[in-house]
């Protein structure tokens, strides 16, 4: 499994490094759909080169750390960029956060310096989105208490603490795991979100993409803390994620309740990540991850595509998995008709491809005619997705070395 998960992450990064733009001294990403450069996008990319290269790519990992250093905010943050906006946010500032710590070692002089100091301001910034005890916020834009953005938090403040022992910053890790622990759901589901925030209606639904996601960072948590409560709740979060787990290896959608986050291929990178981490606890996890693998590799041309690709012949029986999607906990009918627009909207999407989506008339007309955030109905057509492809990266990657042996 190691060797198969090595030879797909390498190859993918060296598509991706197609779209690494170098000038002079700094160096970044730039999406090829949306032609937008995302903090995340670099960060991400950033981790996967450190981890698989090291010292044999220290020019490419000083130039981007000195992109990302170029832009942080004067208040310690960076900013989460997408096709529709632009703002300041503690989950984006984690991501880059976390990708800086990493990239420490390879540092010297006053890049380390500057480094440095832009991680204690981005430290400041996260701990005082802290609105109460482990429930951070997102951005302005989006306020209510996702459990995943918790946990994200919590890893980036747990790493931090790692290199330069600062309790504080412990102290904000262990609150967040906590929190994303006490709402976990008997079954072991963590709901997307445990408050309505300004969202119209509460998104307190299970959700496969985000239980991988949220199981990651309180992975990157537990590294640091090692303690058994969250332990346990990590364990209660796998089995959920196995037992939604179908024998062909896919995921069986229809347990899933979080419409804009439906068949995303980054799903089953954040599961695999997920089962190699809790199988040191129990092995068994470890067939569960090698049955992802080659779903991602069938989902990837050149670089990911944004959603699990679907085939017309099976589509009566998706919009059948839908019904029971948007039929997920107590909306009331006419939302819960809504959300099984927007489920079937979905698998129409993911069955046809284009590499360009940025003229989207029909994501462009439904968005309006809804009045909903652009940022939650997405293109009607299928796309090679950067964004997907550098959560793939960094959940490869780092799942690499907790595999025996480490990287190869």
């Amino acid at each position: 499994m190691k060797t198969k998960i090595a030879e797909y992450l390498k190859a993918l990064l060296k598509n991706t490094e197609k779209y690494l733009v170098i000038e002079d001294e700094i160096a970044y990403i730039k999406d090829p759909v949306f032609w937008i450069v995302r903090h995340r996008v670099s960060a991400e990319y950033l981790k996967s080169v450190i981890r698989l290269y090291g010292h044999r790519k220290r020019g490419i990992i000083e130039r981007i750390v000195r992109f990302l250093l170029f832009r942080q905010n004067s208040n310690g943050s960076w900013n989460e960029i997408h096709p529709n906006y632009n703002q300041e946010s503690a989950l984006v500032t984690s991501f880059v956060g976390e990708a800086l710590l990493l990239a420490l070692p390879y540092l010297e002089g006053e890049l380390k310096e500057r480094t440095e100091n832009a991680l204690w301001k981005a430290r400041n910034y996260v701990l005082s989105s802290e609105i109460r005890g482990g429930y951070f916020l997102k951005s302005k834009l989006y306020t209510a208490d996702y459990l995943n953005v918790d946990a994200t938090c919590g890893a980036f403040l747990a790493q931090y603490y790692k290199v330069f022992g600062d309790k504080e910053a412990l102290g904000g890790a262990k609150r967040a795991a906590r929190r994303v622990c006490t709402f976990q759901e008997k079954d072991g589901a963590f709901p997307y979100a445990v408050n309505r925030g300004n969202e119209k209606y509460p998104l307190n639904v299970p959700c496969i993409h985000y239980q991988g996601v949220t199981l990651y960072y309180l992975s990157k948590v537990q590294e640091v803390i090692r303690e058994e409560w969250l332990k346990e709740c990590m364990l209660k979060g796998t089995q959920w994620l196995l037992n939604v787990q179908r024998n062909d290896g896919k995921f069986d959608w229809s347990k899933s309740g979080l419409m804009f986050a439906y068949y995303l291929t980054g799903a089953y990178a954040f599961g695999i990540a997920s089962f190699v981490y809790t199988s040191q606890w129990d092995e068994k996890y470890l067939e569960n991850a090698t049955k992802l693998l080659p779903i991602l590799r069938e989902n990837t041309p050149n670089i990911v595509l944004r959603w699990e690709k679907g085939k017309w012949r099976d589509f009566p029986r998706d919009v059948a998995v839908s019904f029971k999607s948007a039929w997920l906990e107590s909306y009331p009918v006419k939302h819960k008709l809504f959300r099984l627009g927007y489920a079937v909207y979905r698998q129409i999407a993911r069955r046809r491809f284009s590499e360009d989506v940025r003229e989207d008339m029909i994501f462009k007309s439904v968005t309006k005619l809804f009045g909903i955030k652009a940022s939650t109905v997405e293109p009607s057509k299928n796309f090679p997705d950067m964004f997907m492809t550098s959560e793939v990266l960094d959940c490869l990657s780092y799942a690499l070395t907790f595999l025996k042996g480490g990287i190869p």
